[in-house]
């Protein structure tokens, strides 16, 4: 689509003007000049959009507290979780937060065909399993939109929100008093 539009161009040119005692510094002066050019415009070129090859990974973010997990899961695998290029029993040894993380894979059925690497940093154990389990339900719902109903039903797509509160002047901890005393 070609549009074509005049703008009037300004050129200015240099015209000497006579020495007298009131323009004495001032030797030249600016003459305006118009002039009518056709501007055409043409439609931007858009270039094509790198696309992600699906085959390769799939991403999500998680976080929980001041834990923030990027996980990638890649299809066609056997089942092996690396976290921080540590297998999951050698970062987290208890069972408990192995089942954390591993809770959205079950509830998906994608327990033992996916490989997923996790790069986890911040927080405390607790808000580290909590993150890569959110992560790991982010990333299934980019490979697959139909596990949005059974992952969200299970409370694995919302971000937990809560976090420690802040400590107030004149307090020990963010409600706790100092204790009473009478005498």
């Amino acid at each position: 689509m070609v549009k074509k539009k005049t703008v009037k161009t300004v050129k200015t040119t240099k015209k000497p003007v006579k020495k007298t005692p009131v323009h004495a510094k001032k030797e030249e002066a600016n003459v305006v000049i118009a002039e009518e050019k056709p501007i055409v415009k043409t439609a931007p070129i858009m270039e094509k959009p790198k696309v992600l090859d699906a085959s390769r990974y799939f991403y999500g973010l998680g976080k929980r507290k001041c834990a923030i997990a990027q996980v990638r899961i890649h299809p066609k695998g056997k089942g092996d979780i690396k976290i921080n290029d540590k297998n999951l029993d050698k970062y987290f040894p208890s069972i408990e937060f192995q089942n954390t993380v591993k809770s959205p894979l079950k509830l998906a059925g994608q327990e033992s065909i996916v490989d997923i690497s996790v790069i986890v940093h911040g927080g405390g154990t607790r808000g580290q399993a909590d993150s890569i389990r959110h992560g790991i339900a982010r990333a299934l719902l980019a490979m697959d939109a139909e596990y949005r109903k059974t992952l969200k039903k299970a409370g694995f797509l919302t971000r937990d929100s809560r976090v420690k509160e802040r400590k107030k002047p004149g307090l020990k901890r963010a409600r706790r008093a100092p204790q009473w005393a009478k005498r």
